[in-house]
């Protein structure tokens, strides 16, 4: 059989290219999908600040709540601190030779020109932590008394200051005048480093008996003993290439980013790459019919039926699943660049490639195709000769009842599903969108002949002149065929729609609900924060109310039957005198109750977790360590401000940096407060807080925006595959209209008219499809039926769909019309 087979495929080869195509493209994808999981666990960049450790121990940002299996955890927006105690305890391990504490906290010089300089990520230390890059000292001497530091190289010279000098430096409040007492030269360029006296940098750290992280030294398998010492001190041992995130946070969040973005990215691509292999090869499988219908009538039996289409399926699969898997390398490059490119990814961020993704997409791959020739072989394998060879000179008209119950019933769930965002608001509303979208598409995929006849009977009697008619009898008497170019061309539309104006919509219900919660007159905002103390003078002064912002994160889990979902959610810190410059909408209980062990809910996520005013709700801070709040009011606004409000000083106890994102002011005297923010180098007063936002929303805009762009590249392959395929089979179709008089042009209008109408009808059902959820999910955020969103975006999918038939119809249609009539009509289909 593999012999027949093999001789099959090279003796149609053309027939077999579509197939071919389809699944070298999907495991591309999906190979690319896996090499960016991988990379979110072993990749990374070279570490620099630990290069002279061999291990490094940190505070654990892996949040697993109890009862939850392998999967259900999350990862914590902060790098939580670990207890100084530890030291003692890991120098106690055999090989360890030293364990060095280290202090990290926010420290930006102030240069010459009396601005931050903040063009890097810029860091204090304890001087003691220089072993482990290490830094070296090239000038002076190490820092013993509190009023000096040690600069890294790079920066002393930005700053233009030497061992001797005067620098300015800023922590968390204004800036204080150090002595310079030495310059080193250390590892790589990603950060700035300061050094401090030991004393120095724990005041700064603001911890007391805790540090940022333990650099050791040593020998042997440290690392691992080194885990099973810590086993339950609720830290993570790092080692090799996990160094750097223990150094980086960029780092850190783009590993946790890269492996949840390639999961979710991954799956919608492994769904699209089924459906688009099921369709290819039902269309392969459908175009032989008169082949299997001979077999059928010369004894073959359905079995050998069924195992020559399956051998077939594998013997393409395997050669494009290997080729395409290897592919898959140089379009993850081409994310991690376009990543890279948006601000997700650091642009030194290297992947890792192992041959595990690789061999997971080629068996994806070819289960996958494998799965669609058992679907398309049931067909021609069940009739019996006579119905077969009568199926091969007339196509079937309609569908299985099987296949057309299962699309009504995913058409009515799609349909359902389209009014969740009317009940779940903000990210996830405008998911369920996306998601009935796609559930509605694959619905009308399956009911697509029915569908597709039921508007083409009303249309296409409608076509004029001889064309149109030759056009009209062609697409009435073969509505599956049409069905089967209009389906992957809906696809595409309709995806490419709902996926942007969703995100839009989104974006522009934020933008709404912001500037319709802030009711400040000024912001204060900061290159690198806002100093805590600001907000308290600010509100000293008489006839101001203010308060402090903490943008920040929470990660809260969830039962839903034996299964934990564990998941993070936007937060924000303010102040108890929050009332007079924000609006939260609040629905019971009072924001002046907001101080350190209370915290606000969203009316929705309260409902959802059924707490009210006065009970008490469990969560994770942003660097993971749990919290069991006071409820004290709930609010309508979380758009605006997420599902949890606590209070500043609560939010910025648990970020690094320790300062606010901004301060709202209601205050008309803005000279008074550009006096204060002059005292603060990088600090800034603005009119408004929206824009901080635009920033982090644009992102993952752009981020949605790459990963879509790459399904509908491979959608766009799989409608122009599917067009092509479908008019090169009809050459003899073309042959035998112009032995019985239908000149060429006729012929190439025809097809014309074909292709208007295949382009029209995708258009409506992708419209359509896109409609209805994004308009429901306009009403749920904005309150109005119309998403938000430029129209020419749609105008332009519509536009590029359309040029895409037209020329993949166009191209096999002229190519079969060059040879002779009499020579094509005896050829073999």
């Amino acid at each position: 059989m593999l012999s027949l087979a093999w001789q099959t495929v090279k003796a149609r080869t053309s027939g077999f290219i579509g197939a071919f195509v389809a699944v070298l493209c999907g495991t591309a994808l999906v190979a690319a999908c896996g090499i960016l999981m991988e990379s979110g666990l072993r990749g990374g960049v070279p570490t620099q600040r630990y290069a002279a450790a061999d291990v490094v121990v940190t505070g654990d940002r892996i949040v697993r709540p109890p009862g939850g299996d392998v999967l259900a955890f999350e990862h914590a927006a902060e790098q939580p601190t670990i207890p100084a105690d530890l030291v003692a305890k890991i120098a106690a391990v055999p090989g360890v030779k030293a364990a060095v504490p280290e202090q990290t906290f926010p420290a930006v010089v102030v240069g010459p020109d009396g601005q931050v300089l903040a063009d890097k990520p810029s860091f204090g230390h304890n001087w003691d932590s220089a072993v482990l890059a290490p830094f070296t000292l090239v000038e002076g001497r190490a820092p013993t008394a509190d009023n000096e530091v040690v600069l890294d190289s790079a920066l002393a010279a930005q700053a233009k200051v030497w061992v001797g000098g005067e620098v300015r430096i800023t922590t968390r409040s204004a800036p204080v005048r150090y002595r310079v007492a030495g310059v080193a030269e250390g590892r790589g360029d990603r950060q700035a480093a300061l050094f401090f006296s030991s004393a120095k940098a724990s005041e700064f750290a603001g911890r007391p008996g805790q540090v940022s992280a333990i650099g050791v030294q040593g020998s042997g398998d440290l690392a691992q003993r080194l885990e099973d010492v810590l086993a339950n001190d609720h830290v993570t041992v790092s080692s090799g290439a996990d160094r750097s995130a223990a150094e980086f946070d960029d780092v850190s969040q783009t590993k946790s980013l890269l492996a949840i973005l390639a999961g979710s990215f991954g799956g919608y691509a492994i769904l699209v790459a089924i459906f688009v292999v099921a369709s290819t090869l039902a269309l392969t499988v459908e175009q032989r019919r008169r082949e299997f219908a001979l077999l059928k009538a010369v004894g073959a039996t359905p079995r050998q039926i069924r195992k020559l289409i399956s051998v077939e399926t594998t013997v393409v699969s395997v050669v494009a699943g290997v080729l395409g898997s290897v592919a898959g390398i140089a379009v993850s490059h081409g994310l991690r660049g376009a990543f890279a490119r948006i601000g997700v990814v650091p642009e030194d961020f290297a992947l890792s490639i192992s041959p595990i993704p690789l061999v997971a997409a080629l068996l994806i791959g070819i289960g996958a195709a494998r799965l669609a020739a058992w679907s398309a072989a049931r067909r021609p394998s069940s009739i019996n000769p006579v119905e077969a060879l009568g199926e091969a000179a007339v196509q079937r008209k309609d569908v299985g009842r099987a296949r057309l119950v299962i699309g009504w019933v995913l058409l009515a769930i799609g349909l359902g599903a389209t009014t969740l965002p009317l009940f779940l608001r903000g990210p996830l509303g405008a998911a369920m969108s996306v998601m009935a979208a796609l559930v509605m598409i694959i619905g009308l995929a399956l009911t697509g002949p029915r569908v597709v006849g039921a508007m083409v009977r009303v249309i296409a009697p409608k076509l004029p002149g001889l064309s149109g008619y030759l056009a009209s009898a062609n697409v009435v008497k073969d509505s599956r065929r049409l069905a089967a170019a209009v389906t992957p061309l809906m696809l595409a539309i309709g995806f490419a729609v709902v996926n942007y104006y969703s995100q839009t919509t989104m974006t522009a219900a934020v933008q709404q609900e912001t500037t319709r919660s802030i009711t400040a007159d000024h912001v204060i905002t900061g290159v690198v924060g806002v100093p805590a103390e600001i907000s308290q003078t600010v509100r000293d002064t008489p006839g101001v109310t203010a308060t402090s912002l903490v943008r920040t994160q929470v990660i809260t889990s969830s039962q839903t039957g034996d299964s934990v979902q564990v998941e993070r959610r936007a937060a924000n810190g303010l102040d108890a005198t929050a009332a007079g410059v924000v609006d939260l909408g609040i629905a019971s209980g009072s924001l002046a109750d907001l101080t350190t062990g209370t915290v606000a809910l969203s009316d929705a996520h309260a409902k959802w977790e059924n707490k009210k005013v006065g009970d008490t709700v469990d969560f994770w801070f942003a660097d993971g360590r749990p919290a069991s709040l006071r409820v004290v009011a709930t609010y309508r606004h979380d758009l605006a401000f997420g599902d949890y409000v606590l209070s500043s000083a609560e939010a910025r106890a648990h970020t690094v940096a320790g300062t606010d994102t901004a301060v709202l002011v209601k205050s008309a005297d803005v000279t008074a407060l550009n006096d204060l923010t002059g005292r603060y180098p990088g600090l800034a007063v603005t009119s408004g807080v929206a824009a901080q936002e635009q920033s982090e929303q644009r992102t993952q805009f752009l981020l949605n925006l790459v990963a879509v762009g790459v399904i509908l590249g491979y959608v766009a392959i799989s409608v122009s595959n599917t067009l092509v395929m479908t008019t090169a089979a009809r050459r003899r179709e073309f042959a035998l209209l112009r032995l019985v008089g239908t000149g060429r042009r006729q012929v190439v209008r025809m097809m014309r008219a074909e292709a208007v109408l295949t382009v029209g009808l995708a258009a409506v059902l992708g419209s359509v499809v896109a409609a209805v959820p994004l308009a429901l999910l306009a009403i749920g955020l904005t309150g109005v039926p119309l998403p938000a969103g430029p129209v020419w975006v749609y105008l332009g999918v519509l536009a590029g769909a359309a040029l895409l038939a037209l020329i993949s119809i166009a191209v096999p249609t002229r190519m079969s019309l060059r040879t002779r009539p009499i020579d094509t009509i005896g050829l073999r289909e």
